[in-house]
């Protein structure tokens, strides 16, 4: 049975991961709330699209140098996330700009990436996007120097499709081919 590739999503608190991670699980699962650090831990759901399927991890707000105890064990569970991580959801927030926070996470998501020797594909998530204009503000993102950008509206739905072709274009392929039945 081949294993169902895991995605994680990251990013600094409150820019809509547990929004996104509800959308593509269809769940009201994971914790919608305004106050950072509701989300401590990783929540696992099970997202699917027609017969394509991925195990997604929400982490906790991401906080590249975290000072107190609940930011340091919300970094360690991100960090275990992108350590098990098939694909790397990178949320920002264009509402917000681009922020050092989000700078620092970059660099750190490139590094845990290559440290995994799975190399997981960091995909840049712009949320908020709720039109037009926002996607032309979400520009300044690129310049985070991460090869792959997506503008969504996690809350309302805006460029899920192309989010689920993006992701599955950066899985490796879904088939049964790993277990040959000669062994």
């Amino acid at each position: 049975e081949p294993m169902i590739p895991v995605v994680a999503i990251v990013g600094r608190p409150n820019v809509g991961k547990s929004t996104l991670f509800n959308r593509l699980t269809r769940t009201r699962q994971a914790l919608v709330d305004d106050r950072p650090g509701v989300t401590r831990d990783r929540h696992y759901g099970v997202a699917r699209d027609g017969d394509f399927e991925i195990l997604l991890i929400d982490t906790g707000g991401f906080e590249p140098d975290p000072d107190d105890k609940l930011f340091i064990s919300v970094r360690e569970q991100a960090e275990l996330a992108i350590q098990e991580a098939d694909l790397i959801l990178f949320v920002v927030d264009q509402q917000a700009g681009r922020t050092p926070t989000d700078d620092q996470t970059a660099a750190v998501l490139r590094k845990a990436a290559s440290k995994n020797e799975k190399n997981p594909p960091v995909l840049l998530i712009v949320n908020k996007c709720d039109n037009d204009q926002a996607e032309v503000n979400a520009a300044d993102f690129w310049g985070l120097g991460l090869d792959n950008m997506l503008c969504i509206s996690a809350e309302h739905g805006r460029g899920a499709f192309d989010l689920w072709s993006t992701i599955a274009d950066h899985l490796p392929e879904q088939t049964g081919v790993e277990e040959s039945e000669d062994e």
